[in-house]
C-alpha cells in the first residue's frame, strides 16, 4: 500500500470519525429524534443528487480541473429526456432504458466539448466550462419554451417513488430504501472500481500528481483529461434522470440552485485536493453526508436558513485551509 493510498484511508477513517461524532452530539440535542431510522433514509436521499454530481466531479478534480456546467446540463439532460420519452411509443423497462442513454448521450457529448478546448489549446477549465453552463441553460430553455416538460408515461414513477424491497423492510418495521438512494449506491460502487482498480484510475491520478511526468511516462493525456469530463457529463445526466422521475417532467429550472455548489464542497470536504492529484468516491460519499446532516441537524434545532449557509461556507473553507497545512506539514517532514 502506498503512502497516498494510506493517506486517503486516513482520511476517509477520520471523516468518517467526524460524522459519527456530529451524529451523536446532534441526536443528543435533538432528544433522539436524529438517529431515528426514518431521519437517516431521509438525509441519504436528500444527498443522492449532490453526491452523484460530486462522484464526477471527483475524477475532474483529481486532474486539477474543474467542472462549472454540470447544474445546467442536468437542466438540459432532464429537458431532452423528457422529450424523447414522450415521442416515444413503448413503455416499461425499454422506455427507461432508452430515455436514460439518450440523457447518458447528451452529458457525455457536453464533456467531450468542454475538453476539447482544454486539451487542445490548454484553457483554463473554469473558462470552458462556464462557457458549457450558460450554452446548456440556453439550450434547456430554447428546446423546453421556457417551461417543464411533463412527462406523459407513467413507467418512470418507480425511479422517482419506488423503493427497494419495500415489502421487506415494511415487514421488519424499517423505513424503505428509496431507489435515488439505490442509484447513488450503484454509481458510487461503480466509479470506487474504476477509479481504484483500474488502469484508467491510475492515469487519472498520475495526471493529477504531474502532468509532464505522466505524458513522458506513456500515458495519453488529452484521452484521460477528456474521459473524465465525459464522466462527469454522464453523472449529470443521471441526476437529470432522476429529477425527471421525480417531479415527472423535465425542466430547465432544475439544477440550477445550489446543485453545483454543494457538488464541490462535498468533493473538497471529501478530502479531494483541488490542486489535483488525491482524492476518492468514497470520501466525497462522507462529505456530501457530512453536510446532509449538517443541513439536517440545524434544521432539527431550527437554525435560520440563511445562517446554514454560512456554517456551510465556514465548514468549506476549513476544509481547504486543513488540506493546505497538511501538505505543507507534510513537505517539512
Amino acid at each position: 500500500m502506498t503512502a497516498i493510498l494510506k493517506n486517503v484511508w486516513l482520511r476517509n477513517a477520520l471523516l468518517a470519525l467526524i460524522v459519527i461524532v456530529l451524529m451523536a452530539i446532534v441526536n443528543t440535542a435533538a432528544h433522539g429524534a436524529f438517529l431515528q431510522p426514518g431521519n437517516i433514509v431521509q438525509v441519504l436521499r436528500q444527498i443522492t443528487y449532490n453526491c452523484i454530481l460530486g462522484v464526477g466531479q471527483t475524477f475532474v478534480i483529481i486532474t486539477a480541473g474543474i467542472d462549472l456546467s454540470i447544474g445546467s446540463l442536468v437542466s438540459l439532460t432532464g429537458v431532452v429526456m423528457a422529450l424523447v420519452a414522450n415521442s416515444l411509443h413503448i413503455g416499461g423497462l425499454p422506455l427507461l432504458i432508452v430515455t436514460l442513454l439518450a440523457g447518458l448521450a447528451v452529458g457525455a457529448a457536453a464533456g467531450w466539448v468542454n475538453a476539447v478546448p482544454v486539451v487542445k489549446l490548454n484553457l483554463p477549465p473554469f473558462i470552458t466550462t462556464f462557457a458549457m453552463l450558460e450554452v446548456t441553460l440556453g439550450l434547456s430553455y430554447i428546446i423546453s419554451g421556457g417551461r417543464p416538460v411533463a412527462v406523459t408515461s407513467n413507467a418512470f414513477e418507480g425511479v422517482g417513488f419506488g423503493s427497494f424491497l419495500g415489502n421487506v423492510t415494511h415487514a421488519l418495521h424499517l423505513p424503505s430504501i428509496p431507489m435515488p438512494v439505490i442509484w447513488m449506491i450503484v454509481v458510487i460502487v461503480v466509479a470506487s472500481v474504476l477509479l481504484n482498480r483500474t488502469r484508467f484510475g491510475r492515469y487519472v491520478f498520475a495526471l493529477g500528481g504531474n502532468e509532464e511526468a505522466a505524458r513522458l511516462a506513456g500515458v495519453n493525456v488529452g484521452r484521460v483529461k477528456t474521459l473524465v469530463y465525459v464522466i462527469s457529463g454522464m453523472c449529470a445526466a443521471v441526476v437529470g434522470f432522476l429529477y425527471m422521475a421525480l417531479f415527472s417532467s423535465g425542466s430547465p429550472q432544475t439544477g440550477t440552485g445550489d446543485e453545483l455548489l454543494e457538488a464541490i464542497a462535498a468533493v473538497v470536504v471529501g478530502g479531494t485536493s483541488l490542486m489535483g492529484g488525491q482524492g476518492s468516491i468514497v470520501g466525497t460519499f462522507f462529505g456530501a453526508l457530512l453536510i446532509g446532516l449538517l443541513y439536517n441537524a440545524m434544521n432539527l434545532i431550527h437554525v435560520d436558513s440563511y445562517l446554514q449557509k454560512v456554517v456551510l461556507g465556514v465548514v468549506i473553507l476549513l476544509a481547504v485551509v486543513l488540506d493546505e497545512l497538511r501538505k505543507r506539514y507534510l513537505a517539512k517532514a
